[in-house]
């Protein structure tokens, strides 16, 4: 079903359950013996959602009959993808509270359990914006785990007014904020992605970082490649079809966007993060349809 500007989703439904994709990922990159990420929380959280071919998919139980088109390979570059992306992330976060950052957002937080898993410095707050029922659902799932930080969850919607929801549930605008906008970007429309910068922008003092990425095939992307890749997904009753989630074609540059607007950002493409962590690049057949993606982070001008 095509997007529209008010749709709206849980956790095993349209964008919701591309959340319950990556957290099945880290869950399998989790358990893989080189030990690149640790989400302990992954898996479970994936087991509470409920479908089945998640659940199969992390204890191993989809042979290659059941995933059909979704190769081994293909698979195993999922999870390596998911793995290197997981890993610069937390390594941004790291460095932002090695900066002294203590104040952290996290944009449309879906089942990110960063707040949970991270060795956070004493005194760091971290903000979690998302649906209602998203927010819901993981506080409510992890509710015998206690945060390594300040957890304060900001039930909206990002297409609402979302920075007077974050400044009412504590933001000091006054204070560095580290922000991260993960996996969120391809499914705002060009404006809105712009609109998210500027708002993030506005909120932000120097001595603020950020960080996110930018999916260049976003502006050819391949509809035909990306439904026939979720076939094995939608015959297991999963509403994942990535060609009608996104929005493609032209939009600016992130890392030009930022630059423009007074940031200092910088970006590696995924291919090398692959390489940096000794991981081997996937094969153009096995690769995502979206192509490479650029991950970006650095701070705020003073």
């Amino acid at each position: 079903m095509p997007r529209t500007h008010d749709d709206n989703w849980d956790l095993a439904s349209s964008v919701g359950a591309t959340a319950t994709l990556v957290a099945a990922g880290r869950a399998m990159a989790t358990k893989d013996p080189r030990g690149l990420i640790n989400d302990p929380f992954a898996e479970p959280l994936v087991r509470a959602v409920g479908l089945d071919f998640f659940t199969k998919m992390i204890d191993g139980e989809l042979d290659a009959v059941t995933m059909g088109n979704f190769s081994p390979e293909r698979a195993q570059a999922m999870i390596d993808g998911i793995a290197v992306r997981t890993k610069y992330f937390d390594d941004y976060f790291s460095s932002a509270t090695d900066g002294g950052v203590r104040q952290v957002v996290i944009l449309a937080s879906g089942l990110d359990a960063r707040a949970y898993r991270l060795p956070w410095p004493a005194g760091t707050v971290i903000y979690e914006i998302d649906q209602p029922q998203v927010i819901d659902f993981k506080t409510t799932t992890l509710a015998g785990s206690e945060p390594t930080a300040t957890r304060r969850t900001v039930p909206i919607d990002l297409r609402a007014d979302w920075p007077a929801a974050l400044q009412a549930a504590g933001l000091d605008s006054t204070a560095p904020t580290a922000w991260l906008a993960e996996g969120l970007l391809i499914y705002l429309a060009p404006d809105a992605q712009d609109r998210l910068f500027d708002n993030i922008t506005e909120l932000s003092v120097p001595g603020s970082t950020i960080a996110t990425e930018f999916v260049r095939g976003i502006v050819d992307f391949d509809a035909d490649r990306a439904r026939e890749m979720a076939g094995s997904f939608r015959q297991h009753g999963v509403d994942i079809d990535m060609a009608s989630l996104v929005y493609s074609g032209e939009r600016n540059h992130v890392v030009d966007y930022l630059c423009a607007t007074g940031w200092n950002v910088e970006g590696v493409a995924r291919t090398e993060l692959f390489r940096r962590n000794g991981l081997t690049v996937p094969a153009p057949q096995d690769d995502d349809p979206l192509g490479e993606i650029i991950f970006i982070s650095g701070g705020l001008n003073g």
